[in-house]
C-alpha cells in the first residue's frame, strides 16, 4: 500500500508532492487522509450518503488492513 500511496503523493492526479513530511504532518494531528480515504469520500459523497469522517476512517483502516493481510 506504501507504493500506491507514494504514487498518489508524486503529483498523479494533484495529490500531495510534500512527500513524507505531509504524511508525518497528517499523523501527528491524528488523521489520516491518503488515497483510500479520499476515494472513500469521494465515493460516499457521489452516492449521497452521509458517512462522518471518523466512521469513513474506520472503515478505510479496516479496509486497508484487509488488503495487506491478503496481500502481505
Amino acid at each position: 500500500m506504501d507504493k500506491i500511496s507514494n504514487l498518489a503523493g508524486s503529483g498523479i492526479a494533484g495529490g500531495n508532492k510534500s512527500g513524507s513530511a505531509g504524511a508525518s504532518n497528517n499523523a501527528a494531528a491524528g488523521q489520516h487522509n491518503d488515497i483510500g480515504d479520499r476515494v472513500f469520500d469521494a465515493a460516499a459523497k457521489k452516492s449521497g450518503l452521509n458517512v462522518s469522517s471518523g466512521t469513513a476512517e474506520k472503515i478505510t483502516d479496516s479496509a486497508r488492513g484487509v488488503f495487506e493481510k491478503a496481500t502481505g
